[in-house]
């Protein structure tokens, strides 16, 4: 299994939108990204920065009640779940649909459908900093897609942030 870590610090909730945003044009079809980070740590707005990459103009609310919210209008369809409410209930309700679909996937919480997410996918976890705003997020990969857009962020990122 290809296996590669990168981390970014980001002290803005723009600079955390920025990243998603750079991270976005990376993405294929078929990518899973699972998000981890205590409650507040960034999860949505960094999928907000995702979304406007994709060049989607709505705003990305969490999917927390809803448990999944989709996004057609961009060059990708985005998919954004939240399993926080799930707590290992394998309900049926289109999940592996949305993962396995035409778009790119973002899972808040995923250690609650485990059996769903790919073993190639990227890990990407936050942190909360010193001050509200500092953010320190990590991004590591389960396989070669996901190593593969760890470097190709590597190379985008070349000197945007402090590592």
């Amino acid at each position: 299994m290809n296996k590669k870590e990168i981390s970014y610090y980001t002290n803005a909730e723009e600079e955390t939108k920025k990243l998603g945003e750079t991270l976005s044009p990376l993405l294929k079809r078929g990518d899973v990204c699972t998000l981890l980070g205590t409650l507040g740590a960034g999860k949505t707005t960094f999928v907000n920065g995702i979304a406007k990459g994709l060049g989607i103009k709505e705003n990305v609310l969490s999917p927390t009640f809803n448990i999944m919210k989709c996004y057609f209008e961009g060059s990708l369809p985005l998919y954004h779940i939240d399993a926080y409410r799930l707590e290992d209930q394998m309900i049926d309700i289109g999940l592996d649909e949305a993962i396995e679909g035409d778009g790119v996937t973002f899972i808040e919480w995923p250690m609650f459908i485990a059996p769903l997410i790919p073993t190639d996918h990227l890990e990407i976890e936050l942190q909360k900093g010193e001050s509200s705003q500092r953010r320190k997020i990590y991004f590591r990969s389960f396989g070669a897609r996901s190593a593969e857009i760890i470097s190709k962020l590597e190379e985008a990122m070349h000197g945007k942030f402090s590592i």
